[in-house]
């Protein structure tokens, strides 16, 4: 199939459009877009600056790409948006570029819903298989991991580390890194368990899960000694078993944000 471009779309001469893409009515996209092969922008899409976007992804209405972020710092330096391929990013979605002070770049992965009015600012890092509720909102300088799930109108803090396949409650707001695999649930996030529904997802079966949920009650309920304490001992005890390592190496990697913690261990 030819590039099929709306007449009332607007569409710099020099944007770089990939084959087989369908660009809807009044869609406006500036001159420094690439656009893959098989994107579909639905109608009444915007997207500006230095704004790639991958194969097969589909945009929907009013969603805005790739604008100034909403940074006060921000001086128009040429900084990048990366929108890999396969993703769905519905109505009135919001992604800003990255900014000078952080890395110049916001990247998105693949495979990723964004559902209506989501927000991705500067320089966040979004990985493959990621799902954004409707109006979750993550700061600047933000990383998702794969497959993680961000419930309905949560907030992330900026510099905040969210692990794979960890899930946030709805109306949750993320001050804290969470751990791979953590299930964090409040109005000011607190750690509540391991997400098992998306583990089980993910292909785990019982033995595996026992073993996790031993060692997350190991780390995070057992009230005996300190936490670096129980890290190490869990690293010893687990250090054949990659997901309990996983969540081991996130920690000891301290971002610049602590780790959430249950709500009881918190008032400690």
């Amino acid at each position: 199939m030819p590039r099929d471009i709306h007449p009332s779309a607007i569409v710099d001469p020099e944007a770089r459009l990939g084959e087989n893409l369908r660009i809807g009515p009044f869609c406006v996209v500036g001159p420094e877009v690439t656009l893959g092969e098989e994107v579909e922008l639905i109608s009444h899409v915007t997207i500006a600056g230095r704004t790639s976007v991958g194969d097969g992804t589909v945009v929907y209405p009013f969603a805005a790409l790739g604008h100034p972020p909403q940074d006060l710092t921000y001086a128009g330096e040429r900084t990048e948006l990366s929108i890999g391929s396969a993703n769905r990013i519905r109505e009135h979605v919001t992604m800003h570029p990255g900014t000078a002070r952080g890395r110049g770049l916001t990247q998105v992965g693949d495979h990723n819903l964004f559902m209506a009015a989501t927000h991705v600012a500067h320089d966040c890092e979004v990985g493959d298989h990621v799902v954004m509720a409707n109006n979750a909102t993550l700061g600047g300088h933000v990383t998702v991991c794969d497959h993680a799930y961000l419930g309905g109108l949560c907030a992330v803090h900026q510099f905040v580390r969210i692990g794979e396949t960890a899930m946030i409650g709805g109306l949750t707001g993320v001050e804290n890194d969470v751990i791979p695999y953590g299930l964090v649930i409040g109005d000011r996030a607190v750690l509540a368990g391991l997400n098992l529904v998306g583990l089980r997802r993910r292909g785990v079966g019982p033995e595996e899960l026992r073993t996790l949920r031993n060692a997350y009650r190991q780390l995070f309920t057992d009230d005996r000694g300190a936490f670096a304490d129980r890290l190490l001992e869990v690293a010893e005890v687990y250090g054949d078993q990659p997901r309990v390592m996983e969540i081991v190496a996130f920690i000891r990697e301290r971002g610049q944000r602590e780790i959430c913690q249950p709500a009881v261990a918190a008032r400690r």
